[in-house]
């Protein structure tokens, strides 16, 4: 398109004058689309009703008007993303204090071997747990019996869970011993 052309189409498009089209379109680099909101700026064309908008030049206005709006859009996302976090951190803590209220007692016969936090039993599980199952399991077979106290955990249902888990345990090792027998009196 010539300049020409662009002079004319933004003439009839903003219903100005020829040296205003072409001032328009010397400031807006030859682009007409920008002329035109140079010159509805300048007051000397129209605004669209509604307001319009376009890209390229935008009033001051309009620029304060949508980087206020940018503003508080992302401060709501920062306080949604901070409300999120808050409230993690808030469960995270009532868990903790959770673990940190009821223990894991280990017993071996009459014996008490340790009592620990539930929380650091999670941890253990949580970053050592191809150490802690297979020590969980072996000193099971070992005799050793674990309980939980507390307010949270010390209830009947998760011990009796305990301790069938140790009387399976003692079976297998009953059984394992009688079939052991068996086999060296058959020798």
């Amino acid at each position: 398109m010539t300049e020409l052309e662009k002079v004319e189409k933004l003439r009839e498009n903003a219903n100005v004058s020829f040296a205003d089209a072409k001032q328009a379109l010397d400031a807006s680099g030859g682009d007409i689309l920008d002329a035109l909101i140079y010159l509805e700026n300048e007051g000397k064309a129209a605004t669209p009703p509604g307001g319009g908008f376009y890209s390229g030049a935008v009033p001051p206005e309009v620029q304060q008007h949508t980087a206020a709006s940018s503003e508080s859009t992302a401060s709501n996302e920062r306080e949604n993303f901070s409300d999120i976090m808050k409230k993690l951190g808030d469960k995270l803590l009532v868990l903790i204090r959770k673990g940190n209220r009821n223990y894991l007692d280990a017993t071996k016969g009459e014996q008490s071997l340790f009592s620990m936090p539930v929380t650091a039993v999670a941890l253990f599980l949580l970053f050592f747990f191809w150490v802690t199952i297979p020590l969980f399991i072996i000193s099971i077979f070992c005799g050793v019996r674990y309980r939980f106290r507390g307010d949270e955990m010390g209830r009947d249902s998760i011990n009796r869970v305990m301790d069938n888990a140790s009387d399976v345990a003692e079976e297998v090792k009953t059984s394992f011993a009688q079939k052991s027998k068996d086999a060296k009196d058959a020798e």
